[in-house]
């Protein structure tokens, strides 16, 4: 360690016992830090971890950084004490103390073996470059080394203290997963569900030993943060992984709820099929008799139930038997739609058959409303209206019936009933076909 003549004026007594209590706060302050990063979880877990990759590279950086902040200390420390010894030697010191004070204190008086000249971090030892600092450049150095590696050293620990137990935890509720799906047929190879469980089983297990052996590859530093190790986690894989085992294990709780009810849903789905097939056989009988009782109208054809529906459900029977869930799940969901559905188009072809006989009823409805409404102004026997009456309700109800002509003969019957009730006449309206 060298003493150069101080650049400027020498400084006083005041101005030196000033300088010697701050820089003795700051040695204090640094090597209070100095030993909290020694002694920092995350630095101990470093240096006993098999590290790769980012990590690898940046704790040996980070190690050679401590190693050389170090260094910087014990040199500003030995500088330290030699001013304090110089300053003890006479209460009033002389001029010679005061200026070897001064150069101490503000000239670039410390001389550090291997440090970088460009600042870049070296270890002493034999043949390395030395280099020149004053006290206060000392400190700016320690501290921009300390920053760097504590950064380095939370951001590990906190990566450590976040992501593996969490791993751990999903991959416990993995296992009670698989069993549960070894305990409804849900293997691999033989179902989706089995399949992913085995991928997030390999996913977690890398993803386990990546983080403990390279913590800093699963570190988000904070923009424009200053604070030590400012950044999150990086729970991407994770949270993907997470999300993945809930979707399997909703699918194997479906498949599970399939097994407690499954027999009062395939008897729901044989009732649902069993309707619609009674309304078919309905619609069916009733083509029969539009076909008999009405004219010169379009009855559309009724198919006969769907085989197909019937295979599927002796199919998802066959599979409750044989307990195998997982296959019987999506077919029974499959199935209560498809049922439903044929009931749906069941109900429609009978209302689509029945349509004539719906026409005629209506017909005959609004034909007698009109004879009440006519006897009830005293004009029942009003011959004009006997007869019209008469020629319309025959049409009405004789077989086959020509709604399109029966229409005409009610419309005629309503047109002059109006008119002998005093009333405007009824207008022309079109057949049923118009309706």
């Amino acid at each position: 360690m060298g003493v150069t003549d101080p650049a400027g004026p020498v400084m006083d007594r005041d101005e030196v016992d000033r300088a010697l209590a701050r820089l003795g706060a700051e040695h204090e302050a640094i090597e209070t830090s100095l030993l909290a990063l020694q002694d920092h979880a995350g630095r101990r877990l470093l240096e006993g971890a098999e590290l790769t990759g980012v990590t690898e590279e940046r704790w040996a950086a980070t190690e050679a950084s401590i190693t050389l902040l170090w260094a910087y200390f014990d040199a500003y420390s030995g500088a330290l004490r030699t001013a304090r010894e110089i300053r003890a030697r006479r209460r009033w010191s002389s001029r010679e103390d005061l200026v070897e004070l001064t150069g101490l204190l503000r000239g670039e008086s410390v001389t550090v073996p291997g440090a970088a000249a460009a600042g870049t971090p070296a270890l002493p030892g034999p043949g390395r470059l030395s280099q020149s600092f004053s006290l206060a450049t000392l400190v700016d150095r320690m501290n921009e080394l300390y920053a760097t590696g504590l950064d380095m050293v939370v951001a590990a620990d906190a990566v450590w203290s976040a992501l593996p137990a969490r791993i751990d935890l999903l991959a416990a509720e993995l296992q009670r997963t698989r069993r549960l799906a070894h305990s409804v047929g849900v293997r691999p190879g033989e179902h989706p569900a089995g399949d992913d469980l085995e991928r997030v089983t390999r996913t977690l297990t890398r993803l386990r030993a990546e983080v403990i052996s390279d913590p800093l590859a699963f570190w988000v530093p904070a923009q424009g943060s200053s604070a030590p190790g400012g950044g999150r986690p990086d729970t991407t894989v994770y949270d993907r992984e997470a999300r993945a085992l809930d979707e399997v294990r909703r699918e194997i709780e479906a498949v599970l709820g399939v097994r407690q009810d499954a027999e009062q849903r395939l008897i729901r789905l044989r009732d649902v099929l069993s309707r619609a097939d009674r309304t078919l056989a309905e619609a069916r009988t009733a083509r029969g008799e539009v076909l008999a009782k009405i004219a010169a109208t379009e009855v559309p054809v009724v198919s006969g139930p769907p085989t197909a529906l019937q295979e599927q459900l002796a199919t998802a029977a066959e599979y409750r038997r044989q307990a195998r869930w997982h296959r019987l799940s999506p077919l029974l969901e499959s199935l209560e739609q498809k049922a439903e559905d044929e009931l749906q188009r069941a109900r429609e072809s009978l209302t689509a058959v029945t349509a004539p006989l719906a026409v005629r009823a209506e017909l005959r409805g609004r034909l007698d409303a009109y004879k009440a409404k006519v006897a009830r102004h005293g004009l029942a026997e009003d011959p004009l209206l006997v007869e019209r009456y008469d020629a319309a309700r025959r049409m009405l109800w004789s077989a086959p019936c020509d709604l399109r002509v029966a229409e005409q003969a009610v419309l005629r019957y309503q047109q002059a009933a109006a008119e002998s009730l005093g009333g405007s006449r009824v207008p022309e309206q079109g057949g049923p076909e118009g309706r």
